[in-house]
C-alpha cells in the first residue's frame, strides 16, 4: 500500500489542513460509511494512501490511519495528549455516562481497574466449561437435514454465555425478561438504514414510542430497570455471603473497591453491564458466523481443523481445546479478514501531536482503521484470501493485528471473547457436521455500529 508523505506545510502551523481529505460530499461519505464501510475504506486507502481524512455528516473530520508504525506510536502515546472518551460520544446515549468506553483520565483508570479482576486471565479460564456446556445445550435440538441460520443461532449462544458468566443467570423470570429485552433492543439498529439513527445527531430525538429513537430510549429504560432489580438483589447477597456469593462478573464487580475503598455505584454498574453486553454479545456472535462460513467455504481449512479436533480425547479439557494452534489460527484469520468493527476508538488530540511524521492540531480525531490494517499487502499477502496459516507462520505485532484495539483502550474482555470464540466453534464442530446451504459468497453488511454477514450464513446440519 502506498505511504503518503506529509507536505512541508503540515508540520509548521496549527491551522494546517488535515492530510488527504476524501473528495466526496459529507452526505455521500456518510452513505458510503453506512452502506459499504469496508469497500469505502479500501477505495479511500487505494486513492489516498494509509493516512486520509473523512468527514461524516454531523462529525468533525476524522483521520484514518493504517500504517502500523503510526498505530504503534498512537497506542504508545501518553494518554494525557488525547481525549478518547469524547471520541465515543456516538455510543454515550446507549451505554450511559459511566461506561468505561466514554470515560477519560482518572475516571477511566479507576473504572478499568475495578473491572479488571473479572477479566483477568485466571478468572476467565474458569468460564471454559460453562461455554462448552452452553454451546452443546444450545445445539442439541439441531437435526440432520435441518437448515439453520448461523446469524440467528450464534447470538442465542453468546447471549446465554453473557447471561451466565456476567450475570450468573440461567433461569427464572428476570432471566427470560432480560434475554427478550436485550434481543429486541439490539434489533432496533440491525440494518444500515435503522443504524443511521446512531450516526446522525438530529435523528436522536424522542418523538414518541413509535419513532426510531423513541423505541431505543424505551427499550433501554426497560433493560436498565431489569438490571437495577438484579443489582439490588445481588448486592444484598454479596453483603451476606461475601466471596461465596458467586464468581460471575456482576458479583465480582459488586465486591470490587477502588483505592479509596469505595464500591461502584448502581449507575456505574448498569452502564458497565450494558457496555459488556454490547461489546461482547453481538461481536462474538458475528465472528462465530464468519468462522462457520469460512470453515465450510474452504474444504482444506475444514479438513485441517476437523483433524485437529478429532485428535482430542472425548472429555478434553476446555483450556486444552482453546489452545489448539490451528483452531486459534482459524479464529484469528476470521477476525483479520472481516473484523467486526471497522475502526478502533478514535483519539482526539488535546494538543498538537506528531504521529509518524504528521503533525495534527488540537481537536483532530484520529482512528486506526482495522480493516485497512488487516488488508495491507506487505503484512498479509493476498489479503482477500482466507488463510489461517498466516498465524502459524508469523507472530503479528500489536499494531499489525488489532481486532480488539490497542493501548490503554484495548478491549477489556478480549481474553473472554477469544476463549468463547475458540470453544464455541470447536464444540459445534465436534457435536455436528455441516455444509453451506448456498454457494453464494457472503459479504460484510452493517448492523448498528458493527459489521455482520450479509445473509446470516445458512447451513445444513448433516449430523
Amino acid at each position: 500500500m502506498q505511504t503518503v508523505q506529509p507536505k512541508p506545510s503540515q508540520t509548521t502551523t496549527i491551522a494546517q489542513p488535515l492530510p488527504n481529505p476524501v473528495k466526496l460530499s459529507k452526505v455521500k461519505q456518510l452513505i458510503n460509511w453506512l452502506a459499504r464501510p469496508y469497500e469505502y475504506t479500501e477505495e479511500c486507502a487505494n486513492a489516498y494512501g494509509d493516512t486520509f481524512t473523512v468527514q461524516l455528516l454531523g462529525f468533525l473530520p476524522l483521520v484514518f490511519i493504517s500504517n502500523p508504525k503510526a498505530i504503534k506510536e498512537l497506542f504508545a502515546a501518553d494518554t494525557k495528549h488525547f481525549d478518547v472518551g469524547r471520541g465515543q460520544d456516538l455510543l454515550r446515549p446507549l451505554l450511559g455516562d459511566n461506561s468505561v468506553i466514554v470515560l477519560d483520565g482518572e475516571r477511566h483508570r479507576r473504572e478499568r481497574k475495578l473491572l479488571m479482576p473479572p477479566f483477568h486471565g485466571a478468572k476467565v479460564k474458569t468460564y471454559g466449561e460453562t461455554i462448552c456446556e452452553i454451546a452443546k445445550e444450545s445445539s442439541r435440538t439441531w437435526q440432520p437435514g435441518e437448515k439453520i441460520l448461523a446469524g440467528e443461532k450464534m447470538p442465542g449462544i453468546t447471549l446465554e454465555v453473557m447471561l451466565h458468566t456476567v450475570f450468573g443467570l440461567r433461569k427464572g423470570t428476570r432471566y427470560r425478561q432480560l434475554k427478550t429485552s436485550l434481543i429486541e433492543w439490539l434489533s432496533l439498529t440491525a440494518s444500515p438504514l435503522s443504524a443511521s439513527v446512531l450516526f446522525i445527531k438530529w435523528l436522536k430525538v424522542d418523538l414518541g414510542p413509535l419513532s426510531p429513537w423513541g423505541k431505543i430510549v424505551r427499550k433501554r429504560r426497560e433493560v436498565y430497570a431489569l438490571l437495577q432489580e438484579e443489582i439490588v438483589e445481588r448486592r444484598a447477597k454479596v453483603a451476606e455471603q461475601g466471596e461465596s456469593a458467586g464468581d460471575d462478573v456482576l458479583s465480582l464487580m459488586l465486591m470490587a473497591r477502588d483505592e479509596a475503598g469505595q464500591p461502584m455505584t448502581d449507575e456505574e454498574l448498569k452502564d458497565e453491564l450494558v457496555t459488556m453486553l454490547f461489546a461482547g454479545l453481538e461481536t462474538t456472535a458475528i465472528a462465530l458466523s464468519w468462522a462457520l462460513y469460512w470453515v465450510h467455504k474452504q474444504p482444506d481449512v475444514k479438513a485441517k481443523l476437523t483433524a485437529e479436533l478429532d485428535a482430542l480425547d472425548v472429555d478434553a479439557d476446555p483450556l486444552a481445546i482453546a489452545a489448539l494452534p490451528y483452531l486459534t489460527a482459524v479464529t484469528s484469520e476470521t477476525l483479520r479478514i472481516y473484523p467486526v468493527a471497522p475502526i478502533t476508538s478514535p483519539r482526539i488530540a488535546t494538543e498538537s501531536v506528531t504521529i509518524n511524521g504528521y503533525t495534527f492540531p488540537p481537536e483532530t480525531y484520529i482512528a486506526p482503521a482495522i480493516y485497512a490494517v488487516h488488508h495491507r499487502e506487505e503484512l498479509y499477502p493476498n489479503p482477500k484470501e482466507f488463510k489461517p496459516e498466516r498465524f502459524l507462520e508469523r507472530r503479528f505485532a500489536a499494531s499489525e493485528f488489532i481486532p480488539f484495539g490497542g493501548g490503554s483502550r484495548r478491549c477489556l474482555g478480549y481474553a473472554l471473547a477469544k476463549l468463547e470464540l475458540n470453544l464455541v466453534l470447536a464444540t459445534l464442530l465436534r457435536e455436528h457436521s455441516f455444509h453451506l446451504a448456498t454457494d453464494k459468497d457472503v459479504t460484510p453488511r452493517r448492523r448498528g455500529v458493527v459489521i455482520a454477514t450479509s445473509n446470516g450464513v445458512p447451513l445444513i446440519v448433516d449430523s
